[in-house]
């Protein structure tokens, strides 16, 4: 028999235990929350949740842009 009781049906926090805060997206690398989203995530309503989640896709792209490198240094010469 299993016991439904204590099962909650919410959406799990998509936390990756890399917890290190892009400085520039001011986003986690691990998981591309905001810092806001993070603190919050316990007290969000299903609905944020779920729209937070839908976002994260997204933000993977802000991480990956360069900054410039050898060829931004070469362009400005």
């Amino acid at each position: 028999m299993t016991d439904h009781i204590w099962k909650r049906q919410e959406i799990e926090s998509p936390c990756t235990k890399v917890c290190v805060i892009h400085p520039a997206a001011r986003i986690c690398t691990g998981c591309f929350r905001s810092i806001d989203e993070i603190t919050r995530w316990s007290k969000m309503t299903h609905e944020e949740r779920r729209e937070t989640m839908k976002a994260l896709p997204s933000r993977e792209g802000l991480l990956k842009q360069r900054r410039g490198g050898r060829a931004a240094r070469l362009a400005d010469s």
